[in-house]
């Protein structure tokens, strides 16, 4: 018989499995659920993306592209990024073109993180970080960020996290779960605190297309941060393009040439299609973005708004498309309130300690849904919040 145990990398045996696609599944599992867990955009990849995709079929464009990403994508994220958040990146050295997001976190973690370093993590937050940088010997050291100080990283909490062990510092803003931002004061105080280290900071700015009130600001954009910061960023959220599995990222040239070893050993290139897709996306499709960022500002306020209506008190996110209501006053805990609700009334929500500890108390809804599923929605949680009193 195998011993399965002694073959099983360990680190990976103790991992746990992602608390969203739990919830996920059990809703595919529910008939008839609602389910308002995943961050996944409702609305259809833009018809002038997908006919370019169409077009590169047709035209046999299937074969591999360079490691790197085809060349004018590129140029084209170069360019982006330069009138977004107003920093110049290299097309040839210092762009790397992924499958999704999530690889581009996973090779930046990867090519920086050695056993026995520090990484410092703001929870809550995405699930994947801990995991890749565990993964990998690091260790995660957890920076917990608050309601009252509206999600943002502080930085005292930062100054305070710092060892001579620490590598790295994952920013995730805007944040999934909270929808939290950090402002260009925000960010000064964080470089501030950073400047005479040798912190790398990864930003994840998945993001960076839906902020409301505000536009997005990059620490790349703080005098000194650029030669710092490996900047993650992708077409799955802004551009609802979240099955084509195309991200990027940006960094200094050092660090971009030891992600590409890495990229072209696990990868080889990013899906060639997709690329030609995204070229599209980035040359005409930017209105379109805007036009999917207004919808969701319109059923933000909506979803806040009912929420409190309901007593269940709801911070205001100022970014991606998440809201995430304290639920704390039902006497529930998140796993509970969750569960009890799918099951009674076949709505999926996530309970907000998958995104870390501090997140116990709260729950995530993502208003990624059509309005007409998040009238429905709010109505069967009051029902559900009325009959709990009962």
């Amino acid at each position: 018989m195998m011993d399965y145990n002694k073959i099983i990398n360990k680190a990976t045996r103790v991992m746990k499995p992602s608390g969203i696609r739990k919830f996920f599944d059990l809703a595919a599992t529910t008939e008839g659920a609602i389910s308002l867990g995943v961050g996944e955009p409702d609305f259809q990849t833009p018809w002038p993306i997908r006919r370019a995709a169409i077009t590169a079929l047709e035209q046999g464009k299937t074969f591999y592209t360079a490691n790197a990403g085809l060349a004018d994508l590129r140029a084209e994220i170069s360019r982006y990024i330069e009138n977004s958040v107003h920093t110049h990146y290299d097309s040839e050295s210092e762009i790397i073109v992924t499958v999704g997001g999530s690889e581009a976190i996973d090779l930046s973690i990867r090519a920086m993180i050695e056993p026995g370093d520090e990484v410092l993590i703001i929870e809550p937050c995405f699930v994947c970080y801990r995991p890749i940088v565990e993964l990998c010997g690091g260790t995660a050291v957890i920076i917990e960020t608050k309601e009252e100080d509206n999600f943002k990283l502080t930085a005292d909490e930062l100054r305070e996290k710092i060892t001579d062990k620490t590598k790295a510092l994952v920013l995730p803003f805007p944040n999934n779960p909270t929808g939290a931002i950090m402002t260009r004061e925000d960010l000064e105080a964080i470089a501030e605190v950073l400047r005479g280290t040798n912190i790398m900071v990864l930003s994840d700015e998945i993001y960076s297309e839906l902020t409301y009130g505000r536009k997005h600001t990059s620490i790349v954009e703080i005098d000194g941060m650029k030669e710092r910061t490996v900047l993650i960023n992708g077409f799955s959220k802004g551009f609802a393009m979240t099955g084509w599995r195309l991200g990027f990222l940006c960094g200094p040239k050092e660090i971009v040439s030891q992600v590409l070893k890495i990229h072209q050993y696990v990868i080889m290139s990013s899906p060639t299609v997709s690329q030609y897709a995204a070229i599209e996306g980035l040359q005409n499709c930017l209105s379109d973005v805007k036009m999917m960022a207004e919808e969701y500002d319109m059923r933000r306020r909506f979803v806040v708004d009912g929420f409190n209506k309901l007593g269940l008190h709801c911070f205001t996110p100022e970014g991606a498309f998440y809201v995430f209501p304290c639920i704390k006053s039902t006497g529930l805990s998140s796993e509970e309130f969750c569960e009890k609700l799918l099951l009674s009334k076949k709505v999926a929500v996530v309970p907000g300690n998958a995104f870390g500890d501090c997140g116990e108390g709260f729950v995530r809804v993502s208003y990624a849904y059509s309005l007409k599923h998040l009238k429905i929605a709010l109505k069967c949680i009051g029902e559900f919040l009325e009959e709990l009193k009962a």
